[in-house]
């Protein structure tokens, strides 16, 4: 293990969009030097989702640097110059780009980016008082099998999230059963199944449907998608509902009591968690067409019905989910070959910075205490900062996923590391107010 002497004002962990952006505007600030470390071997933004023709949820402007400064050269337009393929964007006359596209774009950037090193592992973060008080961040290099330490004065946590699988789904085949993360992975063996069942009712289960429909007939499977909701709702898409995804509303929720919070984060799925209305519209079109001159579909749509539990079938020919209509209160069988659960993500929380429980703070869910510049709470006073991006929804509300906060986000990170108004913040950026 090697120590590294030299200083760092800031090392960020993870390398996904949010640190990404940070980076990117760091790298025009010759006063910060900035490090950040990536365990995979480039950057990829769920990769196992990158479906041809599956576009951002968000405009492209939401790109990692021009809400902050439109000139500045990782931005997406400078990417569409650099690539010679301004006139096709242009004539496409779009605000959103296809996701393969912004994964691009990430990678462009990236690989431009000298403070962003990949399949480097953080593996475990102390902090220490010495003569000066600072981080000692052990970094496993994953191509050479070496260990450094290096010194910070800060922290920025971008570690993302991963993908949630119900106890009842886990210890099988991954090739059989699998989240919709990995769908691209295994999507051959789907098309050549004799049945293929999506469980689960937002937008990544809906990607995938659509998908597997546009292939069914060609490829002859059944296709069924189960939910236990209510129906398969729009996600809340209206310009005015558009506005919880602003630096206001962030502001007002977070002044909010915690558990006023808490009440009011699960009452707004529909705002993050819904289906977009085009792909919902496209996958009634397909249905549409498929039904034409058709007595029934080969294919299900089944709502208020939870999957209880998978079981191998005894003949080898697939498995048998267990599902229970929770409104009638009755139990069905349901036989697939392939499982393809959407049950979503949850942030994820390095297991070295569980160590660092005697410098923050957590509160009585076990979630992390964040100040509103998104530093963590410390239990004692300390000159140094861990700051987060992710798992900051319980603080900072609907929004805090969402790229199209990232560099306002990104903009309060830095002027407090620099102790200045670096950045200018609006102080109204939207039309409605959500207080008095």
């Amino acid at each position: 293990m090697n120590q590294q002497e030299k200083m760092h004002d800031i090392i960020g962990v993870g390398v996904g969009p949010f640190n990404l952006s940070l980076a990117a505007l760091l790298d025009e600030i010759d006063e910060v030097d900035s490090l950040f470390f990536e365990q995979n071997d480039k950057f990829d933004w769920h990769p196992g989702m990158l479906i041809e023709g599956t576009k951002m949820q968000v405009p492209f402007i939401a790109d990692l640097v021009t809400m902050a400064d439109p000139t500045n050269k990782y931005s997406f337009l400078n990417y569409i110059s650099k690539n010679e393929r301004m006139y096709q964007f242009y004539f496409l006359q779009r605000l959103d780009i296809p996701r393969r596209e912004y994964n691009d774009y990430c990678q462009w950037a990236a690989h431009q980016l000298p403070s962003c090193q990949f399949s480097h592992r953080v593996i475990d973060v102390q902090h220490i008082k010495d003569n000066e008080e600072y981080f000692n961040v052990a970094v496993l290099n994953l191509k050479t099998d070496e260990t450094n330490v290096f010194k910070t004065r800060n922290l920025i946590m971008g570690t993302g999230s991963v993908p949630v699988m119900p106890k009842s789904f886990k210890g099988l085949p991954d090739e059989d059963v699998f989240h919709t993360a990995d769908f691209l992975s295994y999507q051959d063996g789907c098309r050549n199944a004799k049945s293929v069942t999506v469980v689960g009712s937002g937008q990544s289960a809906a990607e995938t449907f659509r998908e597997l429909l546009k292939e069914q007939r060609d490829c002859g499977f059944r296709l069924d998608w189960i939910t236990r909701s209510p129906g398969f709702a729009s996600m809340e898409e209206s310009k005015l509902s558009l506005e919880h995804f602003s630096p206001d509303y962030v502001n007002y929720f977070y002044q909010l009591p915690q558990e006023k919070k808490d009440e009011i984060f699960a009452t707004q799925g529909l705002y993050y968690k819904g289906i977009s209305n085009h792909t919902i519209n496209d996958i009634y079109n397909l249905l549409y067409e498929y039904s034409v001159g058709q007595e029934e579909l080969d294919a299900g749509l089944q709502v208020l019905s939870e999957v209880k539990d998978i079981q191998p079938k005894a003949d080898g020919s697939g498995y048998e989910l267990t599902c229970f209509h929770w409104q009638k209160k009755e139990e069905f069988k349901h036989e697939s070959d392939k499982v393809i659960v959407a049950t979503g993500y949850k942030p994820y929380v390095p297991d070295f910075v569980h160590q660092l429980e005697d410098f923050i703070e957590w509160d009585e869910e076990g979630r992390y205490k964040v100040e509103e510049d998104y530093r963590l709470k410390k239990k004692q006073p300390a000159s140094n900062e861990i700051y987060v991006h992710s798992g900051i929804s319980h603080t900072h509300g609907v929004g805090s996923t969402n790229l199209g906060l990232s560099v306002h986000r990104n903009k309060v990170i830095i002027n407090h590391l620099l102790g200045r108004e670096v950045y200018p913040l609006p102080k109204k950026s939207i039309f409605q107010s959500f207080t008095v």
